[in-house]
């Protein structure tokens, strides 16, 4: 495991039936039930672990959650399942179908486990043959399918999906705002990153290039005083000021993911720096100064506010903060300079807040 996290508020937020969704601090709300959003997420953090008793219990945990959300005929997919168990929603291409497919693809290529492994490149192939019009969605599932074609996997439909998120997300824009959306919303650097993966898999420098130019922008845009402060809850549109708050962690690990996947087909320090500002973040870098995870239980705090963390520790914040310290741990595992290490922040202590 990577140093900087833990697993134990993970295993706090998942019963019998799968990952939590919200948190009451770090009480699981489980009255709020479960979501395939954040079993995918919990499956593609899970797939960059090494294999222990917790670690398996838990993938095979998130795996079936998603092959219980599919349909098997259409490969659409179920995103909300009440306390009891019970599906609360029909079979649909949204955002939820994006990340299930995004976390099949990675575990079919990159969990220790072959058994893992095979159901998951399975289930990757039952809805991969769906093909969205919803941006985010095609982006996430991009990102599954290139994993899958890293490693070596003659799948056509992996191929059809980066095709097709390809032909969706790279269209002509505005120098101005070079984005396919009218607004920056949620995960923004994930259509960037998905545009670089549509390019890897698929040969395309253009379009490598393309979701480059779109991450440079991106970061440029959430850039204050030399620290990250993320496009937040109520998004942003061309020539509009940006707001400060609310942030939320899964901007900070959208740009971590991107600027990771930047790093290693350039091996370009801006956008190693990139990453250790994302991790930085997270750690009291950011425009309040102040930590956002809890060292006592290993959760990620739900968003930054004008007044301080929101203390309550869901799956999808906590799954963002472990996400973003593996890609930094993967960086430095990666890079065996003494400048990158330079850059690294120190173990989380208190900080005082930031003066705005």
């Amino acid at each position: 495991m990577s140093p900087g996290y833990r697993l134990e508020h993970v295993e706090r937020m998942c019963d019998a039936l799968g990952m939590h969704e919200h948190a009451l601090v770090a009480r699981p709300r489980m009255e709020h039930g479960y979501c395939t959003d954040d079993n995918a997420r919990l499956l593609i953090m899970l797939s960059g672990e090494p294999t222990s008793d917790t670690t398996l219990r838990l993938s095979e945990l998130s795996l079936q959650f998603l092959i219980d959300a599919q349909d098997p005929t259409s490969g659409l997919v179920r995103n909300r399942k009440s306390p009891e168990g019970a599906w609360l929603d029909g079979f649909t291409d949204g955002d939820w179908w994006g990340r299930a497919v995004w976390g099949m693809g990675v575990a079919a290529a990159r969990h220790p486990d072959p058994q893992i492994r095979a159901r998951a490149l399975a289930g990757f192939e039952c809805s991969a043959r769906v093909r969205t019009m919803h941006a985010h969605a095609a982006a996430f599932a991009a990102l599954g399918a290139v994993e899958v074609l890293s490693v070596g996997s003659a799948s056509a439909s992996a191929r059809g999906l980066l095709t097709h998120a390809a032909a969706l997300l790279d269209v002509p824009t505005d120098p101005a705002w070079p984005f396919p959306l009218a607004r920056l919303t949620y995960a923004n650097a994930a259509i960037a990153e998905a545009l670089m993966a549509c390019g890897e898999g698929l040969d395309r420098p253009d379009l490598v290039s393309s979701g480059l130019s779109m991450l440079i922008w991106q970061l440029q845009l959430q850039l204050r005083e030399g620290h990250l402060s993320v496009v937040p809850v109520g998004g942003l549109g061309p020539d509009e000021a940006k707001p400060l708050f609310d942030q939320q962690s899964i901007e900070v690990l959208a740009l971590a993911d991107a600027s990771w996947r930047a790093w290693r087909l350039t091996r370009e320090p801006q956008w190693s720096d990139a990453v250790l500002l994302c991790r930085a973040w997270f750690i009291g870098d950011n425009d309040l100064g102040v930590q956002m995870f809890d060292e006592r239980t290993g959760g990620g705090f739900d968003g930054l506010t004008p007044s301080g963390p929101n203390i309550n520790q869901g799956a999808e914040s906590t799954l963002a903060y472990i996400g973003t310290m593996q890609r930094a741990g993967e960086l430095l595992e990666a890079v065996d300079s003494p400048q990158i290490q330079a850059l690294v922040p120190a173990p989380p202590v208190a900080q005082a807040s930031r003066a705005r």
